[in-house]
């Protein structure tokens, strides 16, 4: 017979349960309500994979001896993996055939080692999933691009079929569920059905806790004034931190996908504050986040209404003739599409030019390469159309996530739905759920013409009456890269560090697209590699390369100061020529999409 104590913890779990399924199934009603109200987002092959994968499984077909020899293989690797859990305590250490999923974090707690049948079910999906990929990526005599569309989506199907990713095959949230008596279950779909709600409809899951956070609060802080504004970009100048400061001012493009206080996220991590304690006068450009009425704007209006008002504005501010320049990400690849545009005219305006993880060569450009076929782009231009002519910020989110989705989705799915936990405060995954919307123009431009054509890298591009050569432009050249980053491989950015025609130096950092970037040398992280040299191939610059410990920072800023001028008095945002509009970090960086 059942004690009182039981009856009630069954009776709670019960009680629980009941009101967890009821929360879900009215917040599947609602964002089904709202969906049937919008025009169909999915067709029978949202990820437009199906040719893909139709020629892969005919090139397969085609070589049953390799099939054979694999199917083989796993077969077994499953008869290793019976003979393992069969044997139990009198063999506790598998063989190399059945992995232990040591190091990967959906893995990581004891939960699922302690129990033998768990332990069966997360070994047998490793073996799956790792045979299934493996199988994939050592097909012959396929496109290769059309391959790597066929790896992406094996490994995006493999990773959502994770035995961590459901309540009834996860041991830590099954255990949750009991000792909570349903309250984390409860809790999970509450959050599900916030999510659902946050996104009109689509689930938008929450990375991080967004009410710990403010722009102009406690990010983005640095202190400073807005000092122009236009339609598409806010200038900001940075108050100084030193008594005087070089004479050549520093004004830096970040990319318009995102906000930019990527770069002034807290005082210890901000490249900003950072810089105007060297004795640098820092200049940023706040991209505006473009509704309907900015649908139009073209890359040659973020030409001219960017980058080259931006010169102006600070050469007049500053009183200077020549301005440092750092283009990060896509803001780099517009900085590097000016420099060869200005090499034509003869304009001199940019005395030195930085990248952070920007791509002029889009050959190796990553796994973004699979998402810019004309399949995607015909989806990408309908979806723009129904939106207004702007592409909502969610979907740029949905893209990025879905590039590492193990950290991005399925993490967060299992912490906030199936543990019923509420995610950390982050600063890092606020900014990164901050993006912002893409003119239809502008958006389709760059994709067809950077990741499709690669124009730029091939000297058929043509912006703004000129036809644009790298090869033309002297400007001292600095590339920064990261050793893993997925957005802009070292590669890629390495092949367009080559196509400039003046000296480029190229450094490689630790780490990736962001944390290979902002990292402060107070952090002492990762490390970075430097070579003086700049031989035909990435390899062969690592060869020559000398490691040295933490930041890249102070290796930049030394080839900066030595391009910045002698030293002047410090410039007050407040006092320059132009009369300030607002403080930093400005109106233009807090519009949310």
């Amino acid at each position: 017979m059942l004690s009182t104590d039981q009856r009630a913890a069954i009776e709670t779990l019960s009680v629980n349960l009941a009101r967890a399924a009821m929360t879900a199934q009215g917040a599947i009603a609602e964002a089904a309500l709202r969906q049937a109200e919008r025009p169909a987002a999915l067709g029978p092959d949202p990820f437009h994979v199906g040719p893909a994968l139709g020629e892969v499984i005919s090139r397969l077909a085609g070589q049953p001896d390799r099939l054979m020899r694999a199917q083989a293989d796993l077969y077994n690797q499953y008869l290793e993996l019976w003979r393992s859990a069969a044997t139990g305590a009198a063999s506790p250490e598998p063989t190399p055939s059945a992995p232990k999923g040591r190091g990967d974090k959906r893995f990581a707690d004891a939960e699922w080692s302690a129990n033998p049948v768990f332990d069966v079910v997360k070994k047998s999906y490793l073996i799956t999933s790792n045979w299934l990929n493996a199988l994939v990526g050592a097909v012959d005599g396929v496109d290769p691009l059309t391959k790597r569309r066929v790896e992406f989506f094996t490994r995006m199907l493999t990773d959502a079929f994770s035995p961590a990713n459901f309540l009834l095959s996860n041991p830590v949230a099954l255990k949750e569920a009991m000792d909570s008596r349903g309250a984390s279950i409860l809790k999970g779909m509450e959050n599900f059905a916030a999510d659902l709600e946050r996104g009109g409809g689509q689930l938008a899951i929450s990375q991080t806790d967004f009410s710990r956070f403010e722009v102009g609060g406690n990010v983005a802080t640095a202190p400073g004034k807005v000092i122009f504004e236009n339609d598409i970009i806010q200038i900001l100048q940075f108050s100084p931190a030193t008594d005087t400061v070089c004479e050549i001012p520093l004004l830096i493009f970040p990319p318009w996908i995102n906000k930019f206080y990527i770069l002034d996220l807290r005082p210890e991590n901000s490249m900003i504050r950072w810089l105007s304690a060297q004795g640098i006068t820092v200049f940023v450009t706040s991209w505006v986040n473009p509704d309907a009425a900015l649908a139009a704007k073209t890359f040659e209006d973020y030409l001219n209404e960017g980058v080259y008002t931006a010169l102006d504005v600070v050469r007049q501010q500053a009183g200077v003739e020549t301005v440092n320049t750092v283009g990060y990400c896509i803001g780099g690849t517009l900085l590097s599409c000016a420099l060869a545009h200005m090499a034509v005219r003869g304009d001199t305006r940019i005395a030195s030019a930085t990248f952070f993880a920007a791509q002029q060569d889009f050959s190796e450009a990553g796994d973004l390469l699979i998402f810019t076929n004309e399949e995607w782009l015909k989806d990408l231009e309908g979806r723009m159309d129904a939106g207004g002519g702007v592409l909502a910020g969610q979907t740029m989110a949905d893209t990025f996530n879905a590039l590492r989705s193990n950290d991005l989705i399925w993490s967060f799915f299992v912490n906030n739905y199936l543990m019923g936990k509420e995610p950390k405060p982050f600063d890092l995954l606020f900014w990164n759920a901050d993006q912002t919307r893409m003119p239809k123009t502008l958006h389709l431009y760059y994709l067809r013409n950077f990741y499709c054509d690669n124009a730029l890298a091939k000297g058929t591009l043509t912006l703004a009456g000129e036809t644009l050569d790298l090869g033309k432009v002297r400007t001292p050249i600095y590339v920064q890269s990261s050793k893993e980053d997925h957005i802009a491989p070292a590669r890629s950015v390495y092949k367009g560090a080559r196509l400039f025609g003046g000296p480029t130096t190229f450094t490689l950092a630790g780490s990736g697209h962001i944390a290979g970037v902002i990292n402060a040398p107070v952090a002492m992280k990762y490390q970075h590699w430097t070579n003086d040299a700049l031989p035909p191939t990435l390899d062969e610059w690592l060869v020559g390369a000398k490691e040295a410990p933490g930041s890249w920072w102070p290796h930049w800023l030394t080839w900066l100061k030595a391009r910045s001028g002698g030293q002047v008095p410090a410039r007050d945002p407040a006092a320059g020529p132009l009369k300030p509009i607002e403080d930093a970090p400005g109106s233009f960086v807090k519009v949310r999409s």
